[in-house]
């Protein structure tokens, strides 16, 4: 991790709704960090994380998201040049089949 940069400027109040952020640690809490500003952060807060947690981890970190939006997911993809088939999100999405295809 780099200690340079400051992770509480990520940590805005709008993606951790449902968590106390004064009690957020941040090597505990690195998935739901890294995925809730991957999901709903800006491209600025993406690179941010990347600075600080690095880019392999961030990675890793993406891998194991359970659920992420189609436009998300493929700006993901090609922001990090992983293969979809790669991530568990869109495999989970192809295992299940809509209710309303029949």
């Amino acid at each position: 991790m780099n200690a340079k940069y400051d992770l509480t400027e990520l940590l805005a109040p709008q993606y951790f709704w449902d968590v106390d952020l004064s009690k957020l640690n941040e090597s505990d809490s690195k998935r739901l960090i890294i995925e809730r500003i991957v999901t709903l952060g800006t491209l600025k807060e993406i690179h941010g994380l990347i600075h600080h947690y690095g880019r392999k981890e961030v990675i890793k970190m993406i891998h194991s998201i359970h659920y992420m939006d189609p436009k998300t997911l493929n700006f993901v993809s090609r922001l990090f040049d992983i293969p979809l088939s790669s991530l568990r999100c869109y495999t989970r999405k192809l295992w299940k089949s809509p209710l309303w295809n029949s």
